[in-house]
């Protein structure tokens, strides 16, 4: 199928624009991360309010990656952006999923609007238009002398 894979995400929001076929698909996943405060301690101890916290934090994180990983797992290739570290924690789990042969890219980039992310990906993937014109070559007349 040839599908490519572009995605912009952070850690509340992933916009995922698939080109497969010379046709653009996109979807919003989201995690509801505000809800969820990372704490981090320096007292270990297995039972602080902090460290059930961080693990739920963590954990919930983890379901959010692989609710992407699920849209882009059959990706030939994919390229990731985005402000922050979420990102990389994407590339790290695509490399436990094996799919890190992949990715062609991780860049940094600010938040965009969804039709600056598709723009984005059509550069690096472009799609070739439906409507292609055909250069016309003059024809040579026709002899007919015979």
């Amino acid at each position: 199928m040839n599908k490519k894979v572009g995605l912009w995400i952070n850690r509340s929001k992933a916009v995922i624009v698939s080109i497969a076929n010379n046709t653009e698909g996109r979807r919003i996943i989201t995690s509801d991360m505000e809800h969820y405060v990372l704490y981090s301690t320096v007292v270990p101890g297995d039972g602080s309010p902090e460290d059930i916290r961080d693990r739920r934090f963590w954990n919930h994180l983890g379901e959010y990656y692989d609710k992407i990983v699920a849209h882009i797992r059959d990706a030939e290739e994919i390229q990731i952006f985005g402000p922050e570290v979420a990102k990389y924690e994407l590339e790290k789990h695509l490399e436990r999923e094996g799919l890190a042969i992949h990715i062609v890219s991780v860049e940094d980039a600010e938040k965009m609007s969804d039709l600056q992310i598709g723009i984005k990906v059509q550069k690096r993937f472009p799609i070739q238009s439906r409507f292609i014109l055909r250069e016309n070559k003059p024809s040579r007349p026709m002899d007919l002398t015979g």
